[in-house]
């Protein structure tokens, strides 16, 4: 019985087993990427506002909070918004809203590994993972040897067993429905937003049509 000879193994095995190695380093630096994006999307999107857990609630720059107000199932995020009146009347609020009814916030209620933002780019470095195990299976399809068959399982192996984590986030996660909040689409809260603009304006068409002059032929 003879052992292991690397020089038995031919340059196709090699690079077949390399290919697929760094096939599995891109789909982490993918994973990566991806998580670190939505890091730094998640801090430009609270514009300075401080998430508290233990109230769930949003504490702006001005020491004024913003409390849960609905619940988006499709899109997975509580929105949270400030009391009109306070926001109304803060010194900054033209550079932090220009609706008259609260500034909004809104919180993603699932952490990254169980976002659908995570599974979208795990399937992606999953997909470039199997990529990789294309070659070396092809490769040892073909009957290379036994020396350039252990190379090639070697990598597959190690490729599959590194790759992992990438597959157990796929799982989906028990879904979380808040309690005791409403919830509403996107498009009921685009909705609802219009429907206030148009009181809104109507209101103010009212209060001019009441200021008008009077007639001065109506008091002969």
């Amino acid at each position: 019985m003879t052992g292991f000879s690397a020089s038995a193994v031919g340059v196709e095995a090699w690079l077949a087993a390399t290919y697929c190695l760094v096939l599995v380093g891109l789909a982490y630096v993918i994973d990566t990427l991806a998580r670190r994006a939505a890091s730094i999307s998640e801090g430009g999107m609270s514009g300075g506002f401080v998430y508290h857990a233990d109230h769930d609630a949003w504490q702006c720059p001005q020491d004024q909070w913003l409390w849960p107000q609905s619940f988006d199932a499709q899109n997975r995020v509580m929105r949270y918004r400030g009391t009109p009146s306070v926001c109304n009347a803060c010194p900054v609020k033209s550079t932090c809203t220009t609706s008259s009814s609260g500034r909004e916030v809104q919180r993603a209620v699932d952490s990254w590994p169980a976002s659908e933002a995570a599974r979208f780019h795990h399937g992606i470095a999953c997909l470039v993972v199997l990529l990789g195990l294309l070659w070396p299976i092809g490769t040892a399809l073909t009957g290379p040897g036994p020396d350039a068959l252990l190379v090639l399982a070697s990598a597959v192996v190690v490729a599959l067993l590194l790759s992992l984590p990438l597959w157990s986030h796929l799982r989906r996660n028990p879904v979380f429905i808040p309690e005791a909040v409403a919830h509403q689409a996107l498009d009921d809260v685009v909705a609802e937003r219009q429907a206030a603009t148009a009181a809104l304006r109507r209101r103010r068409s009212s209060y001019g049509s009441d200021r008008r002059e009077p007639d001065p032929g109506a008091a002969q």
